[in-house]
């Protein structure tokens, strides 16, 4: 076997990692698997005798081209045709189709990142997701090791939060919330009516309901009929710190859009918030739940 040929058969042994890392980078498959392809032709123009360490020669490849990519698409924002986010008021949408080809990667997280630097994000992604080191780190942003750990130091900071309530709290609504979110997915009327108090109120505003709908309902029989249309979204959706409180995040293919905020009573919501303006999610600040 050539060289070439054992680099080829090594890097194909590394896709699936090279793939991993391109779509925590970039939240998208087809963006990863551009950036895997670009490392493969990249790789192919190099002499073997140069590679000292094909894994982590590799992983600084596929990490400079998504950083410039991230670059790039800070500078135009669009999400790409194949990985846009669907509109989920669209009642002929089918989520349960579309979410077979969700990763088992945190919706919430991939929403968080996101909101990072594109330098941040490389050094988060890459240190507390692959455990690269930061002198490496350092070579792919192009900073020193030390500013390379204060780049992840910054993004673990927005991507963990800084919760508002108590740990008793937050663990107590959160499990409200998932309860929340599985009966709307599933349709368990009762279990609703065991998470909402009598006299629940749902606010949203004009961009999260259809044109018509009340941008209020009030009562439970009320709200859980409108929760029964919110079912096909909640197959997106996953708990998350919004504003320091637990609410969740709507987001497809990590591409975040809708937000709902709760207001808690003991074990019981008393309201939620549908938060879908774009101007308005800007203004959130969300982290994920430990």
């Amino acid at each position: 076997m050539s060289d070439r040929d054992e680099l080829t058969r090594q890097f194909e042994a590394q896709r699936p990692h090279l793939r991993a890392v391109g779509y925590r980078m970039l939240g998208s498959w087809a963006a990863a698997e551009d950036a895997v392809q670009d490392t493969w032709l990249r790789l192919h123009r190099t002499d073997p005798a140069e590679v000292a360490n094909l894994p982590a020669w590799l992983t600084t490849v596929i990490s400079r081209i998504c950083l410039d990519h991230l670059r790039s698409r800070a500078a135009h924002p669009e999400h790409p045709l194949d990985d846009a986010a669907p509109d989920l008021r669209d009642t002929t949408y089918d989520p349960e189709q579309a979410a077979v080809q969700t990763d088992s990667v945190s919706r919430a997280l991939l929403v968080v990142l996101d909101r990072l630097s594109p330098a941040e994000r490389v050094a988060f992604v890459l240190h507390d997701v692959f455990a690269v080191p930061f002198d490496q780190i350092a070579v792919v942003v192009d900073r020193t090791p030390t500013a390379a750990k204060q780049l992840a130091s910054r993004a673990r900071r927005r991507v963990r939060g800084n919760p508002a309530v108590s740990p008793v709290d937050l663990a107590r609504h959160r499990r409200v919330v998932e309860a929340f979110l599985d009966a709307a997915h599933t349709g368990n009327v009762e279990a609703l009516l065991a998470i909402l108090a009598p006299d629940v109120v749902r606010r949203a505003d004009a961009a999260a309901v259809l044109t018509g709908t009340p941008l209020t309902a009030h009562g439970i029989t009320r709200v859980t009929e409108d929760i029964a249309r919110f079912g096909r979204r909640a197959a997106f959706a996953e708990p998350a710190l919004i504003d320091g409180t637990v609410g969740a995040v709507v987001a497809p293919r990590g591409h975040l859009t809708l937000v709902l905020r709760f207001q808690f009573e003991g074990t019981r919501i008393t309201e939620y918030e549908v938060i879908a303006d774009p101007d308005r999610l800007r203004t959130l600040a969300i982290a994920t739940l430990p």
